[in-house]
This record gives structure tokens, sequence and C-alpha cells, in this order.
């Protein structure tokens, strides 16, 4: 350090001076004697005695009586000091008044032109303690709210990345205690006001508090709600967000229950005028069409009659017959339907079910380039049922199949029909390899489709389960859906 030789030097009446303001408490003892030498005002005013004053006193005098802080402890320090040059303690004085005050104490030793000294410097450290203490109060509080509370809190930063959580917020996110959380969207998507959002738009919408749910997805099992708020916190360091959030997932899966069943009751309502519906037109169409086959076996004897039909125009003839006949069975199968298809008698062969199906299978497949692979059961397939109904399940299953097919890639538009037996069953599948199925079809009222009536699952249903059957439909393993329903064997 440069020092410059025309700066003036201090004197003693300088350091003094320098002592004398200083806000550092300052007590100087004799080196053997340890009695008080000197005290600085900052000292004076702490202990509440002047110089004068406290010059005859000792250690039991101006400390604490705690035991600590015997006098002979209080020598045992200062004479540490004297041998090693410099000793620190924690010493708690006691002033005039009585008042007990916590210090940190440095003694160390000096020379001074008198002899060996002892020049102790303290200050209070009472609110430093009472800082620590609501310190660790605090950090009691935050460990019982991370460990030991039900209540779902999460901190955040801008980002959207997890800073902390909650021990119940770990385990219904799913997280990894041991790994770091990372952002909130890896564990599951936020929603506002009902409807999916991102993040960008839930930390916008935080002004400085929005309401938001979290959804869960869960690998097996209903997903997890959380529902609460989030609130913008501006810290010194930064922008922090916190979320509360509790678990409804009771409250919304019973929401979730009701609105299924309005759609059953919906269904319902709309099955009991299909029924009605069925009724009349079944009644009405059976004149018409026995008029039309009348009218066509006219033409057709007249025709061969005069032999003025040729083979075509009698082939032609004998067809249209023959859909009116087919048209007049379908009509003769709806009332049976709405009427009393639980005691069905009908003894039917699935595998002929399936292949009087076939032709109207691959026209519908043809023009989407989907194959149709069938694989029978190697006997005949004898269940309880009702033919032409049961028909109309499998045309159902296929067509949804092959529609399902259409934006697939080419390669992968296949569909399988397969016949076997099962335990005291027959059981028909339909396998395709589209997207697969987001949920249970048989859990919906409502069809999907632009242009579908929203009965078409609901009715197969309705059909099989009335034969004392059963039908499902689940994800493929290796992609697509598998449909498939079971009817009684005949034995």
């Amino acid at each position: 350090m440069h020092v410059d030789p025309r700066a003036p030097e201090l004197t003693a009446n300088d350091f003094v001076a320098m002592m004398n303001a200083s806000r550092m408490c300052v007590l100087v003892h004799d080196a053997a004697t340890k009695n008080i030498l000197w005290a600085n005002p900052a000292a004076c005013e702490m202990l509440g005695w002047s110089l004068t004053e406290l010059r005859p006193l000792k250690a039991n005098h101006m400390s604490s009586s705690a035991q600590q802080y015997d006098r002979v402890i209080g020598r045992a320090w200062l004479q540490e000091a004297v041998d090693n040059g410099a000793s620190r303690i924690q010493w708690d004085y006691r002033t005039k008044t009585g008042r007990v005050i916590p210090t940190d104490a440095v003694a160390m030793r000096v020379e001074l032109a008198q002899g060996p000294a002892v020049m102790v410097q303290f200050r209070d450290i009472e609110r430093e303690q009472e800082i620590e203490r609501e310190l660790r109060l605090t950090t009691s509080y935050v460990d019982a709210l991370a460990h030991r509370t039900s209540t779902v809190a999460l901190m955040l930063d801008a980002t959207g990345a997890l800073r902390f959580a909650t021990d119940t917020a770990v385990a219904l996110i799913g997280a990894d205690p041991d790994e770091p959380l990372g952002p909130l969207t890896a564990y599951g998507r936020l929603r506002v006001d009902g409807r999916a959002a991102t993040w960008a738009e839930v930390l916008q919408r935080a002004r400085p508090t929005t309401a938001v749910q979290l959804e869960v997805p869960r690998d097996e099992g209903d997903p997890v709600w959380l529902e609460g708020s989030l609130e913008r916190l501006q810290e010194a360091d930064g922008e922090a967000l916190l979320m509360i959030l509790h678990d409804v997932s009771g409250r919304v899966q019973e929401e979730m229950r009701r609105e299924r069943e309005l759609h059953r009751e919906n269904y319902l309502a709309r099955y009991t005028a299909m029924g009605d519906m069925a009724m009349a037109i079944a009644h009405e169409l059976g004149q018409p069409l026995a008029a039309a086959g009348n009218f066509l076996a006219g033409v057709r004897a007249r025709a061969q009659a005069t032999g003025a039909g040729s083979a075509d125009l009698v082939y032609g003839i004998d067809s249209a017959v023959r859909q009116i006949e087919r048209a007049r069975t379908i009509v003769e199968a709806v009332r049976a339907f709405v009427g009393h298809l639980e005691h069905v008698r009908q003894v039917v062969d699935l595998n002929e079910v399936v292949e009087q199906c076939l032709y109207f299978v691959r026209l519908r497949a043809a023009p989407l380039g989907v194959r149709v692979v069938v694989r029978r059961h190697p006997e005949p397939l004898e269940v309880r049922c009702e033919r032409v109904l049961t028909g109309q399940v499998v045309l159902n299953l296929c067509f949804n199949a092959i529609d399902e097919m259409a934006a697939c890639e080419p390669e992968r538009r296949q569909l399988t029909i397969t016949t076997r037996a099962g335990e005291g069953v027959g059981v028909l599948t339909v396998d395709d390899q589209g997207r697969g199925l987001p949920h249970d079809p048989f859990e919906k009222s409502f069809t999907a489709k632009e242009h579908g009536s929203g009965i078409g699952l609901a009715l197969s249903y309705r059909i099989i389960t009335r034969q004392h059957g059963t039908i499902w439909a689940r994800r493929r393993e290796e992609g697509g859906s598998r449909f498939g329903f079971t009817l009684p064997l005949a034995d």
C-alpha cells in the first residue's frame, strides 16, 4: 500500500477518538487480573453503567446468572486470548437494569504501554437470534406444508417449469421424488373454463390470479382431476407462480356419470320413438311391397306367355322380386325386434350369416381399397338368433371398420372377419387396422360421424343383448380395433 509521506501521522488521541465514535462495544481488561481498565461509550450505553461504575465490576456482576456464564468460565475465556492471541464466544451480558443481552464477543490480546491487556469487542445479537428462531419456525411450517399436508401446492417459474411441489402433489401428478420435476405439462393437461389450454394461455390469464384445472392421465383407470388457482407472485429476484389445487376427481367422475346417464336417457327416448316408427313403417310397407311383387310377377308371366321377354329382362325381374322378398323379410324382422326378440327360436349357422353379408361388405370395401379376409370356424357354428337382424349387426360392424380405415395408409387397409366357438357361445369378431378406439363406444349414445344417425352401435348393442348375447369393443395391441359379439350355441 502506498503511503503519502506528506500525510500527517495519527496520534494516540486520534485512535481514542475513533474508538469512542465506534458503535462496536469495547471493553479493555488487564491481562493478569482481568479487571476492566476502560470501556468505550457504546459499551457503557449498552450496559447502562458509566466507565467509573464498570471498572470495579466482575464477571458475575455484569453477566447472565446462567451456569455457562460463571466468572470462572469468563476468566478462562479471557486467559485463552492472552495465551493464544484471540478467543471468540457467545456471551450474555447483564445490564444495570437486569436485562440480559446476548452478544457475539471477540477477545484479543493487545500490547499497551503499561503491559499486555485483553480488548473485548462485542455486539448485540438478540435481533439476529429472533430472526434465526423465526426462520427455524418458518422452515418447520414449510416442512409441514411440503410433507404433511393434503393440499396440492406447486411453485413454478414463468416458463411453466416446476420448482417445488408438496409430497401430496408429487404423488398425485406421478412425479419421481428423486428426479428434477421438469415442466408441469409433462404430467397433465391444463384446462381453463372446461377447455384445453396451453401454459402460455394460463399464464396470460393470471393477472394476478386465475382458476385452473389439471387433468393427470393414468395408465390404468380414470384420470386424476385437480382444480384450484394459479397466482402470480412478484419476487425480488424474478417472477414466480403459486398453484394451489385440490383433488376433485370424485366430483368430476360423478358429473361424467350423470352426463352418461343423460345420454342413455336420450337414447332410450330415441329408441322408443324408433320402435314406434318401425312398427308404423313395417305396417305401411307390407302392402306396397306385396303389390310390387305381384306387379313384377304379372309382368314376368305376361312376358313369358307372349315370348317378348328376353333372358336379361326375366333375370332383372327375378332379381327385383328377390330384393322385394328381402325387404319384406327385413320388415318382418324389425317387427319381431320391436316385439319379443328375447324369445328367439331360430337356429342359424353363424358362418352362413357371414357368407350372406360378404357381398355387401366387399361392395363397400372395394372402392376404398380395403382387403376383406374371412376366417371361418371349420364346422357349422349354430347359434340361436334372428338371422336378418344379426346380419345387420355384422354389416354395421364391418361398415364402421371400412370407414375407419379409409383415412389409413393403403397397406394397412385390411378387414378380418373371424368366427369361432367359445364356451357355450359362438363368437364373431371384426378386426381393423385403423387408429384404434379413443374410448368405449358402447358408453356413448350418439355417433361421432357427421352424417350418422347416432343409433348404429347402440342398436347393434340392443339387438345382441336382447338375444342373450354380449357385444364389446377394444383397442388391439398391434394397432386398430376389434369389435365382437357372442350368441348362445344352439345345443
